[in-house]
């Protein structure tokens, strides 16, 4: 019988290593509270170009979500006030 780890030890190698709190999926706050918390000092000028021009990429991408949302949202309520 063919246990599952043999099929991929033939064509790479498996991990078999114990899951740890490292590899679920990170909460969205502590992705925040990272992002605040990395030290900026060691940043260069245009290392720190490079992340605002990243973050507020990122504002976009999370304001046109809502914006979107939003209308959806509002499409919803007035379907099922009717």
């Amino acid at each position: 019988m063919l246990m599952v780890a043999d099929i991929d030890s033939a064509t790479r190698p498996v991990n078999l290593r114990a899951m740890t709190d490292e590899d679920l999926p990170r909460k969205k706050s502590d992705l925040l509270v990272d992002l605040a918390r990395e030290d900026l000092d060691r940043l260069s000028i245009a290392d720190l170009d490079e992340r605002i021009a990243a973050l507020a990429a990122e504002l976009a991408r999370a304001k046109a979500k809502r914006d979107g949302a939003a209308i959806f949202r509002a499409a919803a309520d007035s379907l099922f006030k009717k």
